[in-house]
This record gives C-alpha cells, sequence and structure tokens, in this order.
C-alpha cells in the first residue's frame, strides 16, 4: 500500500449554497461550509474535502490551523500521531490517498485492497418539519426510493406516520439526532415499527444513552454521535445494533476503513454517512458504502450546485468516484 511523503500545498474554506434550508433537531442550515486540503510530489497533486461540524467542537478557522500547522513532509501513516480524528485529519488523509493513486496511477480501492465498486443506492433526506410538510416533501420525490426522516422528538410518531402515508412505496430509516427522551422510546420505537422504519438513528443524547440497554426494539438502533472511530466500537454491544461511520468523525478514509472492518467483526451492522459537502467529500465515502447496509450520501443532492465534476446521481443510485474527481 503506497504511502509516499507530500507537501501541503494550501488548506482553504469554501462555503457551497443548498438548494433548500436543511432542518435538524439542532437547528437549520442553508449553506455548506467545508475546508479543502491539496499536497503534492511535486507532479501529482491530491485533494480531500471535510466539514468541521460544531457538535464535535470544530470550527473552520481551527481545522485550517490544526493543517496549516503541520511542518515538512506529510505521510499518511504519520497522521494519527499528528491531528486527532475529524475533520482536519479527513481533508489530509483523503487528500494523501488521492495523491497516491495519482502517482501509482492505480485506484485508491485498488490501492485499499478493496474490490472494485458498483453503484450504491442512498438515502435522500427528508428535513424536520411539520408532518405535512414533510410528507410533502416525500411525496415529491418519488423517484427517490430510500428516505431518511429527520425527527426531532415531540410529535415524531405524527411525523413517521405523514411519511408513511404520503410514500407507501418508500423504504424509511430515520434519525433523531439526540432529540428523544427516555420516556419517548416506547412509543416512538412502537410507531416506527408499526411504518415500516428499518432504522432509528440515535435516538438518546451521546453519553447519556444507557436507557437503550434496557429496552427490547424491533427496529435495529443505529449509533452516530455515540461513537467516532473503531476505538468506541466495543463498549456499544448492549445499547446499539448498527453504527454510522463518517469520515469526519473517523479522521479519514484510512481510519474508517478500518472501522468497516471492526464493525463487521463486532456484528453491527453498517450505515456509512457523511456530512452535507460536496461529491469531493462524498467520493471516498462510496468506496466504503460497499456492502453497507444502509447508506446516506446525498449531501451533493442537497447543494443549489455541486463542484465539477462531480459523482453521477440517478434517482438515488450514485456511481463510483472517476479518477478527475478523487481516488
Amino acid at each position: 500500500m503506497p504511502n509516499g511523503e507530500a507537501l501541503l500545498v494550501e488548506a482553504t474554506a469554501q462555503t457551497w449554497p443548498l438548494a433548500k434550508p436543511f432542518v435538524i433537531s439542532r437547528g437549520a442550515k442553508t449553506k455548506a461550509h467545508v475546508i479543502v486540503v491539496h499536497v503534492s510530489d511535486g507532479p501529482h497533486t491530491g485533494c480531500g474535502e471535510a466539514v468541521p461540524y460544531s457538535r464535535y467542537g470544530e470550527t473552520i478557522d481551527d481545522a485550517l490551523a490544526a493543517v496549516r500547522a503541520i511542518e515538512g513532509p506529510i505521510k499518511r501513516s504519520r497522521l494519527a500521531g499528528l491531528l486527532p480524528p475529524g475533520a482536519a485529519r479527513n481533508a489530509l488523509d483523503c487528500a494523501l490517498w488521492d495523491l497516491d493513486a495519482k502517482r501509482t496511477q492505480k485506484r485508491v480501492w485498488q490501492l485499499a485492497g478493496l474490490d472494485k465498486p458498483q453503484p450504491v443506492l442512498t438515502a435522500y433526506t427528508v428535513s424536520l418539519g411539520e408532518p405535512a410538510e414533510m410528507a410533502t416533501t416525500a411525496r415529491s420525490v418519488p423517484h427517490f426510493k430510500l428516505l431518511k426522516l429527520k425527527l426531532g422528538g415531540a410529535g415524531d410518531t405524527a411525523r413517521i406516520a405523514a411519511v408513511r402515508a404520503a410514500r407507501p412505496d418508500a423504504r424509511l430509516i430515520a434519525d433523531a439526532n439526540e432529540s428523544w427522551t427516555p420516556d419517548m422510546l416506547e412509543p416512538h420505537l412502537d410507531a416506527a415499527a408499526n411504518a415500516s422504519v428499518e432504522l432509528i438513528e440515535q435516538p438518546l443524547p451521546a453519553g447519556a444513552d444507557d436507557a437503550l440497554a434496557g429496552i427490547s426494539h424491533a427496529i435495529p438502533i443505529c449509533a452516530d454521535e455515540s461513537v467516532n472511530t473503531s476505538a468506541g466500537l466495543a463498549a456499544l454491544k448492549q445499547r446499539y445494533d448498527a453504527i454510522n461511520i463518517k469520515l469526519d468523525k473517523t479522521g479519514g478514509f484510512t481510519e474508517a476503513l478500518v472501522m468497516a472492518r471492526a464493525a463487521r467483526a463486532h456484528g453491527f451492522k453498517i450505515m456509512m454517512g457523511s456530512m452535507v459537502a460536496t461529491s469531493l467529500a462524498v467520493a471516498p465515502a462510496v468506496l466504503l458504502a460497499q456492502g453497507a447496509d444502509w447508506v446516506d450520501l446525498d449531501g451533493p443532492l442537497l447543494l443549489a450546485r455541486d463542484r465539477e465534476p462531480c459523482l453521477l446521481i440517478e434517482n438515488g443510485w450514485i456511481a463510483p468516484p472517476t479518477p478527475d474527481l478523487w481516488g
């Protein structure tokens, strides 16, 4: 597996407007704020994109400063000792993988020992809103067959029922983004089961999810905010059935690859997810989404415009990235 040295060329911030507000239990956003990193060995340049996330105490300025503070040649195998898991390390790690692909004239999936990637079906996100509003959104995208509902706690049983009534044909998964309380678990999980929801993501706040260990549930419960890297997997076993792997949490493609393999070894189902970002950030995740139980990589679809070149996405099916985009 190539792992040559490179020099940082630049680290910049970019802003990408969304097509419409993206609303979850923690608030709304109208723009995607990302960092983009370029590294070079001279003849070749690799790039990576990441999303600093305030939920984890990250800012754009801090992420850029962390990347720019690294002096001298950068080697992927040393990144874990230079930067903690998070957006800064993700952008650098993915840029170095892209550089290795260009340097060796091989694809990243080959360098990582993965099978040749195939198109994957992504969920399309229905933002948090009133039940009728969410039903209208779900009805407006009949070509998306897997929908992810953003939930917010009180009123979620009505939201789930309204979307199911609007889209009896769709597969549904739901993300509570830490908004439920323990007393909501039984009625909300029953409502989800009655609506044939396939997965409930992060119902309780990370660090306050012990109640999950004592409930019976017909629907798999997925950890997102409760786990960032492979080191945290063992502690989840009594509470969660699945995990959401995001490169911005793991700190890049390298750790995400380790985490996916470790998750399978621990018996967890896998969702491959990402923050709202452009195709450059999502491209590495498409490789890791091969064989995932659920895929949630619709970030580029939520933008007013994507970067060029971009991922090809048709009716929710994402084709693997081309070499001119990444990897």
